[in-house]
């Protein structure tokens, strides 16, 4: 047993003494209040010994207990088992009902607000379900802000719980997904493989239906293998994911996974089918009002008809991406496309231009801990620009800046990429020997790498 693994299960252990310590105590005050002995209260039914044992915390009663104690006593059960009422219960689960929509609907800062709302009431029914929920929830938002390490921290509180006896294998595994992703958010692909692997492991175990969640896992699981350059293995995933969103008629859920599967065939050199692909998400999105995810999808878009001869085309789609991506308020997504753009001037020589667009994308970006390859990305475009205009010191600060992005990816061929840039910086400066080492480095650096 890990040193993890033991000090989670003193942590649940301590919770479930806590919650029958806190039953035991709201039935002790009510049975005072009653004015009845332990033994009055016991009557026929159960010992005066059985009632001090719940009192003290010792054991907790059925729920068919708790509702004949909460009888004796006149009170509502819900009340006694965790010192909210029915009622109460009931508006806390609308407030959750409420949340979990905005955050479906990502209407992220109304989610938030909703969420720190209920957070109090959530606590103080005392139900591990719920705080776990509210936990999630936050989560995700924290991550779509791009607070990825406040999210673990949110996320791990949430797992403790989740080992608790009242949890089922698909909410255990919803939390481990959600942990994977703000995982692979932050660059630790193999510990995000490792958690999207034991979420699936739960999710298929489980009788409860799952097929959206296992679609989810797979998708992003997909996405691990895809950065390690293990193109199969993301195919063979996203072809899962595919298959069972087809089957759940969730437009939704359907169209991310479009989406993945088009940048997959898209690294595969299957263009014309990658542009199927995000077609499709794209209609999609459009019927859902999804303005995000089509903003992102248009700079897809962008990068396929570019890459099938349609220059034109394609900066109509990324200008496109920009302009949604800065509604919504999404300067990263706005950043790749505008990167994007940066990309179509370079190779068509338009390096001014090219300059500028990768400036502005680094501005966009900021110092993003979560966006590092696109970071690396914009800085070495920066630096072919700088360097096609022969302002070689600026070039060689751009693509170094490029190079320490990139080792925050542990990616052999993202850091390939920065030392084929700096090869040709040498060469254009007359040093050979400079120029062979660092080619020599980056192939070095792709014999390690799966396509």
């Amino acid at each position: 047993m890990s040193d993890s693994t033991a000090i989670r299960q003193q942590q649940q252990g301590a919770s479930a003494a806590q919650v029958g310590l806190r039953l035991g105590e709201r039935l002790r005050q009510l049975r005072v209040a009653a004015a009845l002995t332990q033994t009055d209260l016991a009557g026929e039914r159960f010992s005066k010994e059985y009632v001090s044992q719940i009192e003290r915390g010792k054991t907790r009663p059925t729920a068919e207990t708790i509702v004949w104690l909460a009888e004796r006593l006149g009170v509502d059960p819900g009340f006694l088992a965790n010192g909210v009422s029915a009622d109460e219960r009931g508006r806390v689960d609308a407030g959750l009902a409420r949340a979990d929509a905005l955050l479906e609907a990502r209407r992220n800062d109304e989610a938030l607000e909703e969420f720190e709302k209920i957070r109090a009431a959530v606590l103080a029914t005392g139900m591990p379900e719920l705080e776990a929920r509210v936990l999630s929830g936050e989560a995700t938002l924290r991550m779509r802000g791009g607070g990825v390490r406040e999210a673990i921290a949110l996320l791990e509180r949430a797992r403790v719980l989740a080992e608790g006896t009242t949890f089922s294998d698909v909410e255990r595994a919803d939390v481990l997904f959600r942990l994977g992703v703000a995982r692979y958010k932050l660059n630790s692909i193999q510990t995000a493989i490792g958690l999207f692997d034991e979420a699936l492991k739960l999710a298929e175990r489980s009788e409860i239906p799952s097929d959206q969640l296992r679609s989810n896992i797979l998708a992003w699981r997909s996405r691990c293998y895809r950065r390690r350059r293990d193109l199969e293995g993301a195919r063979e995933d996203v072809e899962r994911a595919l298959e069972l969103a087809e089957g759940l008629n969730d437009k939704r859920t359907a169209a991310d996974v479009y989406f993945q599967a088009s940048i997959i065939a898209d690294r595969e050199g299957r263009w014309v089918l990658a542009r199927s692909y995000a077609e499709r998400a794209k209609a999609a999105y459009e019927e859902l009002s999804d303005r995000g995810n089509l903003g992102r999808l248009l700079n897809n878009l962008g990068g396929i008809n570019f890459l099938l001869g349609n220059p034109e085309e394609a900066v109509g789609f990324l200008k496109d991406a920009v302009r949604i991506a800065l509604e919504v308020g999404s300067d990263t997504e706005a950043a790749r496309a505008v990167n994007g753009i940066a990309q179509v001037h370079l190779c068509a020589g338009e390096v001014s231009l090219a300059e500028e667009q990768a400036r502005y994308a680094l501005q966009l970006l900021g110092d993003r801990v979560d966006e590092m390859s696109e970071i690396g990305n914009a800085q070495l475009v920066l630096g072919r620009a700088l360097l096609e205009q022969n302002r070689l010191d600026e070039a060689e600060q751009a693509f170094g800046a490029g190079e320490r992005a990139y080792d925050q990816l542990s990616s052999g061929s993202h850091r390939a990429s920065a030392w084929v840039a700096q090869g040709d910086l040498a060469a254009r400066r007359g040093d050979d020997r400079a120029a062979a080492r660092l080619y020599r480095q980056a192939a070095d650096a792709l014999q390690d790498v799966r396509f």
